[in-house]
């Protein structure tokens, strides 16, 4: 396998052209470049910084066998590989000369794809976050439910979640991908956001979704501001938007949870989210 083997290319029409179908082929495995192309695609190429993002395929006998983007300054993130394929896509960018801060992907790839990187540009990588995906089986909706009700949220809620999604972004630990006015702007467009509130109408939780895109919705983030942690808001919160999602017709419901959260990854099992994979951020240093 060659470097040559792999397509690289700032045009997100023509990336979608080439490989739009192989992303829909596994929108699980497959639902961050889904949601990502699909937000660059609505709000402009500018969306997650000023740089113009950069996006990549493998294609092996006419046929594509692996994707990749990357939004500067963030990390790169590829779809599953195997350990040669990694090889000829660190091999790949460094010919490009381009900067690679860091990967996300499952974990067998992104632990290849730090090696590969380590024996072609000479970086050490260092294990940030790991995650794991989960899918909906079936919706358990928790009982007895917190006092109150969800609501979505509307434009007069937009400082409410922009104070949220900045809180969210330094409970993980993340560096914001989006302008949170923006991000707040984006998501009131479609009604991306639900709100567990109060019986006096005060916001308690939220929970977001992306929107759909080859028939799958990610419910991202999810978020209880610290002091009202523990009463059950966050469990109604998805349920109630999870509930909404299947309602308008989607049946791939996912989420991401950090693996070093045990209360999160257990509150979503018991919904009734199903292990998929195992994801890992790897940092360049």
């Amino acid at each position: 396998m060659r470097p040559d083997d792999w397509y690289s290319t700032k045009d997100l029409t023509a990336f979608l052209a080439h490989a739009g179908g192989f992303l829909r082929s596994r929108p699980d495995l497959h639902t961050v470049p889904l949601t990502v192309t699909e937000t660059l695609r609505t709000n402009g190429l500018r969306a997650y910084g000023g740089e113009p993002p950069v996006f990549g395929a493998l294609e092996l006998d006419g046929q594509v066998r692996a994707a990749y983007f990357r939004t500067p300054p963030y990390h790169l993130n590829v779809t599953p590989l195997t350990p040669e394929e990694a090889d000829s896509l660190a091999a790949h960018l460094v010919g490009l000369g381009q900067a690679v801060p860091g990967v996300i992907a499952a974990r067998e790839t992104a632990e290849a794809f730090s090696a590969a990187w380590r024996r072609h540009a000479g970086a050490r990588g260092a294990v940030g976050q790991r995650q794991r995906l989960y899918r909906l089986g079936n919706l358990t909706v928790p009982q007895p439910a917190p006092a109150g009700r969800a609501r979505v949220a509307g434009p007069a809620d937009r400082e409410q979640l922009t104070r949220w999604h900045g809180e969210f972004v330094a409970a993980v630990g993340h560096v914001a991908a989006r302008d949170a006015g923006a991000w707040a702007d984006s998501r009131i467009s479609y009604g991306g956001v639900t709100f567990w509130e109060g019986e006096d109408g005060t916001p308690l939780a939220m929970a977001g979704v992306t929107p759909e895109v080859a028939g799958q919705v990610r419910v991202a983030p999810v978020y209880t501001p610290a002091p009202l942690r523990g009463r059950g808001y966050a469990g109604a919160v998805t349920a109630a938007v999870t509930r909404a999602v299947l309602g308008s017709g989607v049946r791939e419901v996912l989420l991401f949870t950090d693996l070093d959260n045990p209360t999160s990854n257990g509150l979503y099992q018991r919904i009734g989210y199903r292990a998929v994979a195992d994801f890992a951020a790897y940092e360049f240093r």
